[in-house]
């Protein structure tokens, strides 16, 4: 399978096609983010930065204020340039509209890689997603903010290391890796393909930070399944030991559950050993299962809508609880229901990231936060949105189905997750009010969801060498 470079040429120099959005021209030499970036052609490839034409968008609306639409539209970050990896993702695109949104000068990089595993599998978003392209032309629009693109492979370092050198990053925000777990454990290729995209493109953005910008920071997005579930207390990331009258501060030990997790876990042990050897400043955010679709940002306009996945690949349990209830289709617990996860909703996943962003780790260390609000098992989950649908007059229905993954199903489950609050953040918790806003989304666009595609498509014991889909669409590629 090859995610590379989205951005391909024909022959000499001859760009196929580039990022186009409504800015004014900039010079070559400038790092202002009113041009777009895209992979060059020739025997020497880069990055080449094209002038792009004012486009006179029509007046449709004003430009939208905190007044007129709820979205805090302020300078607070202004001077920090923040490139966000994984950009036009679930998680990213929405951090990048709230850094942009706050005055940060943002650009994103994506090689589309997520939108191209869709195709692939025969899958779509609930939600409609536009372009990267319009979306980005479209906040422009609405808020005047510009929005830089570089759209591109990081694991290729000439392209990461020429658009690293016209940004000059301040702060990385990585989330630009394969991030489902079930997607690693489809089958022996996709398994090497989320280690290897992983762990190198980690290694090529530590070294573009050494070389190009060492006071540069990162924040880059962990999981809490790097920790699985131990049957102790899980610390934030680093955890007082005393063996044989010594003690020492060590790593948390990691216990991954999928070949995705233990790519976490090797960019953490990577990122520790970089932020040592070579000075640099890491924050490393273990996240829990996000849910929900909607930040302020993200509901300006339909353009801007974030993605809402409900199959069995990239959907996680809440929100495909929820698209289930609204579609009339059995709620899908896997097994006994008695896992027990961290969940927070999307609008602290972003608020996280301008957090770590504003309070930088120190030089020469990875520091670890948990990133995440309530702990839930499956089957609490579950019966809140059972309850949640009868208040709108939605018959759910919870069964029971077995579970695809090698896991515990009942087990002690205690994480601490003090820092981020510490610095801050002042949770959304699930409640009735969420679940409705949830539930009205999924209900708007159930039109759209293939019911084939809401169950259990491959058991992790069976991963194999063939390549294969899911469900109905069961095919050899």
């Amino acid at each position: 399978m090859n995610t590379r470079s989205n951005l391909r040429t024909r022959g000499t120099g001859a760009v196929v096609r580039a990022a186009a959005a409504p800015s004014a021209s900039v010079s070559r030499g400038a790092r202002g983010a009113r041009s777009c970036h895209f992979a060059a052609a020739g025997s020497k490839r880069g990055v080449a930065r094209q002038t792009v034409r004012d486009q006179r968008l029509a007046p449709t609306k004003a430009i939208a204020t905190e007044e007129t639409t709820g979205v805090t539209l302020n300078n607070e970050g202004k001077g920090k340039r923040v490139l966000v990896v994984g950009g036009d993702g679930y998680c990213g695109w929405a951090s990048a509209l709230h850094l942009s949104a706050r005055g940060y000068e943002v650009a994103i990089m994506d090689n589309l890689a997520r939108r191209n595993w869709d195709q692939q599998l025969g899958y779509d978003s609930l939600t409609p997603i536009a372009s990267i392209h319009k979306r980005v032309a479209k906040w422009k629009e609405l808020t005047g903010r510009d929005i830089t693109l570089y759209l591109g492979d990081i694991c290729d370092f000439e392209f990461l290391a020429e658009a690293w050198k016209q940004f000059e990053p301040e702060h990385v925000v990585h989330f630009g890796e394969q991030r489902s777990a079930p997607y690693s454990m489809l089958d022996r290729e996709r398994a090497v393909y989320t280690q290897v995209n992983n762990v190198s493109g980690t290694i090529n953005i530590l070294y573009a930070m050494k070389e190009f910008t060492p006071d540069c920071h990162m924040v880059k997005l962990g999981t809490m399944g790097e920790y699985g579930t131990p049957n102790i207390d899980i610390e934030e990331g680093y955890l007082d030991i005393t063996h044989n009258g010594r003690t020492d501060t060590l790593p948390y030990p990691k216990q991954g559950n999928s070949f995705y997790h233990l790519s976490k876990i090797h960019d953490s042990t990577n990122m520790i050993f970089c932020a040592k050897t070579w000075g640099l400043k890491v924050t490393d955010l273990n996240q829990g299962v996000v849910y929900g679709v909607k930040t302020p940002e993200t509901s300006l306009d339909e353009t801007l809508i974030n993605r809402l996945d409900y199959d069995s690949i990239f959907g996680t349990a809440l929100n495909r609880f929820v698209i289930q209830a609204a579609v009339g289709h059995p709620i899908t617990v896997y097994g006994k229901g008695g896992q027990t996860r961290g969940f927070l909703d999307i609008r602290d996943t972003v608020r996280c990231i301008q957090l770590a962003i504003d309070n930088p780790a120190e030089q020469g260390k990875m520091r670890v936060m948990n990133q995440f609000t309530e702990l839930f098992s499956v089957n609490e989950l579950a019966s809140l949105v059972k309850d949640a649908g009868a208040k709108l007059d939605l018959d759910v229905q919870v069964t029971s189905v077995p579970n695809p993954r090698i896991e515990a199903e009942e087990h002690y489950y205690n994480a601490k997750n003090s820092k981020l609050k510490d610095l801050g953040l002042e949770p959304h918790l699930l409640g009735d009010a969420i679940l409705d806003s949830l539930l009205n989304v999924a209900v708007e666009y159930k039109d759209r969801c293939d019911r084939q595609l809401i169950l259990p498509a491959n058991a992790w014991g069976s991963s194999g060498v063939s390549r294969h889909f899911v469900g109905e669409k069961a095919k050899s590629i």
